[in-house]
C-alpha cells in the first residue's frame, strides 16, 4: 500500500480541525459562536448570533472540509477501506479539532460533507430525509438525528463496498454523543425550532 495511503487520515484530520464558524464570525466581526448562544462552533448557532450569509458560509465551509479531503482520497486511492478512513478522520477533526482545544462542533454538516464525496444518492437520500423531518417538526436537531440513524441501512442499500457502511456505523454513535444535549431538550419539549428571521 502506498505511504501516501496512510498520510490522507492525518491530512483530513488537520483539515477537519479547521473551525469554518470562527473563522467566518472572524471574518465578519461577529462574536465568537463558542461564547455566544448555545456555545457550539456550528452553522446553526452562527445563524442565531450573525444570520443567515454567516451561516450559510459555515454550512459551506464544513461541508467542504467532509468533501474535499474524501474527494481527494478517490483521486489518489482506489482503497475503499482508506477513503472510509479518510471520511472518518475529518468528521473527528470537526468534533475534536487539534487547532481548537479538541472543542469543536456536532459534525452534521461534515458528515454531509463526507457522504457527497461518497456517494451523491446516499447524500440526496439522506438530505430527503432531513428535509422531510425538517418539514414536519421544524427540529433541526431531530432532523439530523433522523438522517443519521438511518445512514448505515441506506450505505448498505445505496453503496457498494461494506467500508462505507462500516463508516456510517461509526459515525451515528458520536453524532448522537454531541447531540445528547440537544436529546435531553426533545424530551422535555425545550428543544428550539427552525426559524429563519434574519
Amino acid at each position: 500500500m502506498p505511504i501516501v495511503d496512510y498520510t490522507l487520515p492525518f491530512l483530513a484530520y488537520c483539515l477537519g480541525s479547521i473551525s469554518s464558524s470562527v473563522l467566518v464570525c472572524r471574518l465578519m466581526n461577529l462574536p465568537d459562536p463558542r461564547m455566544q448562544g448555545s456555545g457550539n462552533p456550528g452553522a446553526s448557532n452562527v445563524l442565531r448570533i450573525g444570520g443567515k450569509k454567516a451561516a450559510l458560509l459555515t454550512l459551506a465551509g464544513d461541508m467542504l472540509k467532509g468533501l474535499a479531503p474524501v474527494i481527494l482520497a478517490v483521486i489518489i486511492s482506489d482503497n475503499p477501506t482508506i477513503i472510509a478512513l479518510v471520511g472518518l478522520a475529518a468528521f473527528l477533526g470537526h468534533l475534536y479539532p487539534v487547532f481548537f482545544g479538541f472543542s469543536g462542533g456536532k459534525g452534521v454538516a461534515t458528515a454531509a460533507g463526507v457522504y457527497v464525496g461518497i456517494s451523491p444518492l446516499l447524500s440526496l437520500a439522506l438530505l430527503g430525509i432531513w428535509l422531510l423531518t425538517a418539514v414536519l417538526t421544524r427540529y433541526s436537531s431531530l432532523s439530523a438525528l433522523m438522517a443519521a440513524a438511518l445512514s448505515p441501512v441506506l450505505a448498505y442499500l445505496l453503496v457498494a463496498d461494506p467500508a462505507y457502511t462500516v463508516l456510517c456505523v461509526a459515525i451515528v454513535p458520536l453524532l448522537f454523543w454531541r447531540h445528547r444535549e440537544n436529546i435531553s431538550r426533545l424530551l422535555d419539549g425545550t428543544e428550539s425550532r427552525i426559524v429563519l428571521n434574519k
